[in-house]
């Protein structure tokens, strides 16, 4: 479930997105967010390529505390910087979602992991 709940982040919500909020220019803005899928290419310098229980954030060199800094500050560019921003955040925010499910069902696979404090922030923060 924990892969359709991500997957379904990463292609339908953002299409939802363009189609809410950018609906007079919905297919360009959606282009944009499945343009921005391209930030999953930092995955190709870990060691290994991938691991199933691997939280991104943080780890990834795209997926940084540093490069959403760099995603939010393109939030007061105008279009379409400030869709690329919107759409690298909510691409983190799918990621952070995915550990957060990785963290609820096993707790050990996120013991390594540089967002462990921050998961169990939002995790305490939310009463789960």
């Amino acid at each position: 479930m924990q892969y359709v709940i991500h997957y379904s982040l990463h292609f339908v919500a953002p299409f939802l997105i363009a189609i809410l909020f950018f609906r007079k220019d919905w297919k360009k803005v959606y282009f944009i967010f499945l343009a921005t899928m391209l930030v999953d290419l930092d995955h190709l310098v870990s060691s290994p390529i991938f691991a199933a229980n691997r939280c991104s954030i943080n780890f990834h060199p795209l997926h940084t505390y540093w490069a959403m800094l760099i995603y939010i500050a393109m939030l007061f560019f105008r279009k379409p910087v400030r869709v690329i921003g919107i759409a690298l955040l909510f691409h983190m925010f799918t990621d952070f979602i995915d550990c957060m499910m990785t963290y609820d069902s096993c707790k050990e696979c996120m013991a390594k992991s540089p967002a462990l404090g921050l998961v169990e922030a939002v995790y305490v923060l939310l009463g789960l």
